[in-house]
């Protein structure tokens, strides 16, 4: 089992759109492939069936009733905001060292039922969105040591954002198997340029381009590209 964690230079880049499609091409290869989003904001159970945990069990053939959603998601705030902020508003905290147990026991277990294939650890927000009070994504990236798969837009705007994630994930040695530029939807910056800047910075780490699309399919060449890197 290779275990990757799934992050984003921000919030709505589409990490949920790169995991599921990578799903999606993985079963189509009859290649065995899990996935986990422990925690979520903007979770609202009338509507379960639209959040990211439910895409993600859509994509690997699971139920996504409550129950399903709470193996795979167990930390679930109301609030679309930063999960310190949602969980205060509810009165709660994100226990850090029981999202790292609960990640670790994931890895091994699929380690252990010999499912080998691949598991995606999906983040929440950006690379530094604050866990708690004192712990951000990157902490939790530095704690599990898995590699990274950044997805960035292609906003005006984005190249900032993406030279900074790359500096703080090599500040915490954190290693980037693949960088996914995935097209911001009526964006004036075009997706070829967008890519080939990021490139020059990256090098020589992979950089893939992503065109937009409502869901996320099996069959874009983008996807066996990414799975190819990983």
């Amino acid at each position: 089992m290779t275990a990757f964690f799934v992050t984003a230079t921000g919030t709505d880049i589409g990490k949920t759109f790169v995991t599921t499609g990578l799903i999606r091409y993985l079963r189509s290869q009859g290649k065995p492939v899990a996935a986990l989003k422990p925690v979520v904001s903007g979770f609202d159970p009338a509507h379960a069936d639209e959040s990211d945990p439910a895409v993600l069990l859509a994509a690997l053939g699971r139920k996504t009733d409550l129950s399903e959603i709470a193996m795979i998601a167990p930390w679930r705030f109301r609030a679309p905001l930063s999960p310190e902020m949602a969980a205060r508003k509810e009165g709660r905290a994100l226990e850090f060292d029981a999202l790292i147990e609960f990640c670790r026991k994931a890895m091994a277990a699929h380690l252990i039922e010999g499912i080998g294939g691949t598991l995606f650890i999906e983040g929440i927000g950006g690379v530094m969105v604050p866990l708690d009070e004192k712990r951000t994504v990157l902490d939790w990236i530095e704690t599990l040591g898995r590699p990274v798969i950044l997805v960035a837009g292609s906003y005006l705007g984005t190249l900032s954002h993406t030279l900074t994630a790359f500096e703080v994930l090599a500040r915490r040695q954190a290693k980037i198997a693949a960088v996914v530029v995935s097209e911001t939807p009526e964006s004036a910056v075009p997706l070829d340029d967008t890519v080939a800047t990021i490139a020059r910075f990256a090098n020589p780490l992979p950089v893939v381009a992503l065109p937009y699309r409502k869901s996320a399919g099996a069959d874009h060449p983008a996807f066996a590209e990414i799975a190819a890197l990983l």
